[in-house]
């Protein structure tokens, strides 16, 4: 997986988003779109290039466990507890959001969706800016979900500043979506990470919300 690394590469990107750019980048499941997620004005252009509706959140991309509380009003027992037993990997943390967030990853809401997949691009991106990135995927809203960065130039052309290329994401399951914010955790999408291998984690039985089962 190393030699999917273009060090030089991702270097120039960071220096992208260092000054408000979009870049698009391979994981473990599809391409993504990333800008600084604590630069609202980076923000507002992701929504332009995917022709998204404002009113919806967009989930993050962390480069390490510790970068949960730039993000995160709070950082629960619970959520070290999953962070350590399945990042990086397919689980997206749903955590009470910190203020140094944008409204508009939020939808205004008070809860931000979290997580640090199992590539290298995108934690080495995170973690030489140093700040989390956006995790939506690199594509038009409601368009074909990009596997490729061909997929990815198809759809935006030159509405974005990069395309890291890194080979074609691996296609894998999506994150399960875990809500870690009530007083029980509660699995809001099924994925990549069972029902039953979170229970093994939290020693307790979690809820399963089957009326918000859907994608981020």
């Amino acid at each position: 997986v190393t030699s999917q690394i273009d060090i030089q590469s991702i270097t120039s990107a960071v220096e992208v988003l260092r000054q408000g750019g979009v870049v698009a980048y391979p994981t473990d499941t599809l391409f993504g779109l990333g800008v600084d997620a604590l630069n609202e004005a980076a923000v507002e252009r992701v929504f332009e290039v995917k022709g998204r509706p404002q009113g919806m959140p967009l989930p993050l991309i962390i480069g390490e466990p510790e970068q949960l509380q730039m993000v995160a009003d709070t950082v629960s027992e619970s959520a070290w507890k999953f962070a350590s037993a399945f990042w990086p990997g397919g689980l997206t943390l749903v955590v009470p959001v910190g203020p140094n967030v944008p409204d508009l990853i939020t939808a205004r809401g008070w809860k931000v969706a979290v997580r640090l997949p199992d590539h290298p691009v995108p934690r080495e991106l995170t973690l030489q800016l140093g700040r989390p990135i956006t995790g939506t995927s690199a594509n038009r809203s409601g368009g074909p979900e990009p596997a490729t960065a061909e997929s990815v130039q198809n759809q935006l052309h030159n509405t974005i500043d990069v395309i890291l290329k890194g080979g074609p994401a691996p296609g894998g399951r999506s994150s399960t979506v875990l809500d870690i914010t009530g007083s029980q955790p509660r699995v809001l999408r099924h994925g990549a990470v069972s029902v039953e291998q979170l229970e093994k984690i939290y020693g307790a039985p979690v809820k399963v919300d089957e009326t918000m089962d859907r994608k981020t």
